[in-house]
C-alpha cells in the first residue's frame, strides 16, 4: 500500500480549500498528500455566495454587490452592505483554480473514486477505495455522515435546503446593482421559506428557493414556488439556462468529539459549516487556514477545535426552529429591519466583540431566547 502523509478522504469545497491554503504556504512541499473523491469536480455543481471585505477571490466572483434587499410580507429594506461586498463564485471556477495550482505540485495527487472505509490503527491511518488502499499519518474527512446528528436528541438538525433556478429574461426586470439576500414575502407554510434572487444582468439571475427546515420538499414544490416568483416579478419570456440543488446541514452537533489524534472531521462533518446561516465558502476559508497554521505546530488533531460563543448562540437559534420552525422570518426580520448591516454580517462571520453582540441580539425577539436559554440550560 503506498503510503502518504495526509490523506483527505472527500475532495470538497472544505479538502480543496485546505490544501489550496497549504499550497499557497510553501511550507508542506516535503509532505505527500492525496484527496479522494467519487465527483471529478469538472461540472458547475454550485454557487457560493458570501460578503467580504478583504478582497478574498474578488478575481473568480462572477458578480459583486455592494447593496442588498431584505424583504418579507409587510416591510422591505435596501441594505448598503459597506464595508462588505456580497460576492458570488461558480463551484467550476474555484475547482479550476485549485486543481491548476496543485498540478504544479509534485507531492499532491487527486484520486477520483469512492471512499469505501478509513480508520486508524495505532499511529498511522489506513483509507480504502473500491479498487486500492492507502496508508497514511492522517486523515481529514469531509464525508458526511448523517446518521451520527439523526441518532441523537440533544442538539437540532436543521437543512439548508434548495433548487435554484439561472434564467435570462426577454424583459430587462433586474437590477444588476442590487441582491436580494433574502425575501420571506413567499407563502411560509409552518417553514422558514425565503427567495434569494442574485441578478447578474438586467435580463440574468439566479434565483434561489430556500428553507431552513427539518424535513426536505419534493422538486416539484421548489420549482413551483420559483416559477410563481418570477410571474410575481413580471417575467412572461425567460429561458432556463442552469439548475442547482442542495442541502446544507445545520446543527451544533459536536462533531468534534469523533475527532482523533490522526483523524480530523472538516467540512459539514466537522461543523464548519455556519450553523445559524447555512453560510459555507466564508467559514471554510477561516477554518482552512487555521488548520494550516496548526498543522506547522501541532501533530495532535484532538487539539485543533475550539468552542466558543457563536456556537452557543447558533445553538439557541436553531433550538427556537427546531421548536417553532415558521418564527425564521420574525427572528431575521427583527435583525434586519433597523439593524446596522455591517454590525450584522460582522457578527455573522463571527468577528464582533461582546458589546456588538448585543446590537444584535437586542434586535431579536428577546422572549423567544430567554425561552430557549432556559430549556437549554435545565436539559
Amino acid at each position: 500500500m503506498k503510503h502518504y502523509h495526509y490523506i483527505f478522504t472527500g475532495a470538497g469545497l472544505s479538502a480543496l480549500m485546505t490544501v489550496y491554503e497549504m499550497v499557497l504556504s510553501g511550507k508542506f512541499k516535503d509532505k505527500t498528500i492525496l484527496l479522494i473523491d467519487e465527483n471529478s469536480k469538472k461540472t458547475n455543481d454550485r454557487t457560493w455566495c458570501f460578503w467580504d471585505d478583504k478582497g478574498l477571490f474578488d478575481d473568480l466572483a462572477l458578480t459583486k454587490w455592494d447593496e442588498a434587499w431584505f424583504k418579507n410580507e409587510s416591510f422591505e429594506r435596501r441594505l448598503n452592505l459597506s464595508p462588505y461586498q456580497y460576492k458570488m463564485v461558480n463551484g467550476l471556477d474555484f475547482y479550476k483554480r485549485v486543481f491548476e495550482l496543485i498540478a504544479k505540485e509534485e507531492n499532491i495527487a487527486f484520486l477520483n473514486q469512492k471512499v469505501l472505509d478509513f480508520q486508524e490503527l495505532g499511529n498511522h491511518c489506513v483509507v480504502k477505495t473500491e479498487s486500492e488502499s492507502f496508508t497514511c499519518n492522517q486523515i481529514f474527512n469531509s464525508i458526511f455522515s448523517p446518521n451520527l446528528v439523526d441518532n441523537q436528541s440533544k442538539f437540532p438538525f436543521l437543512h439548508q435546503h434548495f433548487i435554484g433556478w439561472f434564467i435570462k429574461s426577454k424583459e430587462p426586470v433586474f437590477n444588476a446593482d442590487c441582491a436580494t439576500f433574502m425575501d420571506f414575502s413567499v407563502e411560509q407554510r409552518g417553514n422558514t421559506r425565503f427567495m434569494y434572487v442574485l441578478p447578474t444582468s438586467e435580463t440574468e439571475a439566479l434565483l434561489e428557493y430556500t428553507l431552513f427546515s427539518k424535513d426536505l420538499l419534493p422538486k416539484e414544490e421548489y420549482e413551483s414556488e420559483i416559477q410563481k416568483y418570477i410571474e410575481k416579478l413580471g417575467i412572461t419570456n425567460y429561458e432556463l439556462i442552469e439548475k442547482e440543488q442542495g442541502n446544507i446541514p445545520m446543527t451544533c452537533y459536536p462533531f468534534w468529539k469523533n475527532n482523533s489524534k490522526n483523524i480530523l472531521n472538516i467540512g459539514a462533518s466537522g461543523g464548519w459549516t455556519k450553523a445559524s446561516t447555512g453560510y459555507t465558502f466564508k467559514s471554510t476559508i477561516k477554518k482552512s487556514k487555521a488548520l494550516t497554521a496548526f498543522l506547522l505546530k501541532e501533530n495532535d488533531l484532538t487539539k485543533f477545535h475550539k468552542i466558543d460563543k457563536f456556537w452557543f448562540y447558533d445553538l439557541l437559534l436553531l433550538d427556537i426552529l427546531d421548536r417553532k420552525n415558521q418564527l425564521g422570518s420574525t427572528i431575521f426580520s427583527a435583525m434586519f429591519r433597523k439593524g446596522n448591516p455591517a454590525v450584522i454580517f460582522k457578527f455573522l462571520d463571527e468577528e464582533t466583540s461582546f458589546a456588538e453582540d448585543l446590537q444584535v441580539i437586542w434586535r431579536c425577539p428577546k422572549i423567544l431566547f430567554i425561552k430557549a436559554l432556559i430549556r437549554r440550560i435545565f436539559r
